[in-house]
């Protein structure tokens, strides 16, 4: 499998810049991979697909407003994009412009201050309270958004039922649900559970080699609290299916179902890999060449996501964070 067997082209004008007001009312692409077939409805048709007891687990991992934008000492523009606290008072960034050197103070709105202390983008803040940190940060809109983020998107790059804190991008095929949805589809039957995958930058990181077998992950912290563990085992036993809501949710199943008892996931989805936790996938439409794009195309066949993806570009769907949604069933 070489990287170009997983592009696709996309003209640049559906790539959705802003999210639709209702959350619900985007588009849903279902794909039937028993008889390969496509249909073609609104997100709201998603409760006429699962039957009673079938149970979906979303992800409930929450964005950190993780962007901060300030002034060097000379006045030259900064940004900083909080990817973690390591300990203390310490985080790691990714930090513009690249040649800031160590030791460099950059002030932000309302007094806040922070230093840079190594070389591996590490950096300090006076006052550590998460309030003040993040007071001063944005959503961290994926690059393929053209704008800065705005006041809306603090509640539109952000799931109804987002909880723990601690991812830098949305786990975005949730963010079509709204909390009367859920609420219409469990009187439906429906269950729920949540994992929590705290969906990294790497999520953005290109592949860059020709072998996508040699590309590696960047690890990601997940969790699947006893209530999730509890919710498949009893799936299972009603002989239900298990709707994964996104990539996230899939892998964290996928990487559990495997025996991984640990904090982290590096696990890497692509054509051959056999899947053991979950039926049926809830997504968005993924960038070209991006581990994403693999994951679907393992799932429902590399020939039939091409399929259904040049039939999104002759319909004219929206692609990506805020587009529209596919239903892999």
């Amino acid at each position: 499998m070489k990287l170009s067997d997983f592009d696709y082209i996309l003209p640049k004008e559906l790539i959705a810049q802003y999210p639709l007001k209702k959350r619900d009312s985007c588009r849903l692409m279902v794909l039937d991979r028993k008889k390969q077939a496509i249909e073609h409805k609104e997100f709201g048709d998603l409760i006429k697909y699962p039957q009673k007891n079938d149970l979906f687990i979303l992800n409930d991992t929450k964005v950190l407003p993780c962007r901060l934008k300030g002034r060097r000492p000379t006045g030259g523009k900064a940004e900083m994009l909080l990817l973690k606290q390591k300990k203390e008072f310490i985080f790691d960034a990714l930090i513009k412009p690249s040649r800031i050197k160590i030791g460099e103070r950059i002030k932000f709105s309302g007094g806040t201050v922070c230093g840079v202390i190594s070389a591996k983008n590490e950096v300090t803040f006076k006052d550590i309270r998460p309030e003040t940190v993040y007071g001063v940060g944005v959503m961290p809109l994926p690059p393929y958004i053209k704008r800065d983020a705005e006041q809306l998107d603090a509640d539109y790059y952000q799931t109804v039922y987002a909880k723990n804190n601690g991812a830098v991008a949305a786990p975005t095929a949730g963010l079509h649900f709204t909390k009367e949805l859920i609420r219409d589809m469990r009187e439906a039957g429906v269950k729920f559970s949540a994992v929590t995958l705290h969906v990294g930058h790497g999520t953005f990181k290109p592949v860059k080699i020709d072998d996508i077998t040699k590309h590696r992950m960047e690890p990601e912290a997940f969790n699947i609290p006893d209530s999730a563990g509890e919710a498949l085992v009893q799936a299972r036993k009603n002989h239900a299916r298990i709707f994964a809501v996104g990539t996230t949710s899939l892998r964290a199943l996928e990487s559990y179902a495997r025996g991984n008892i640990l904090v982290e996931t590096d696990l890497f989805i692509y054509p051959g890999y056999k899947f053991i936790a979950v039926n049926c996938l809830l997504t968005n439409f993924h960038l070209p060449r991006t581990t994403l794009f693999m994951l679907v195309c393992a799932f429902a066949g590399t020939d039939f996501i091409k399929k259904a993806y040049a039939e999104a570009v002759d319909r004219k769907y929206r692609f990506y964070s805020y587009g529209d949604a596919m239903l892999i069933v």
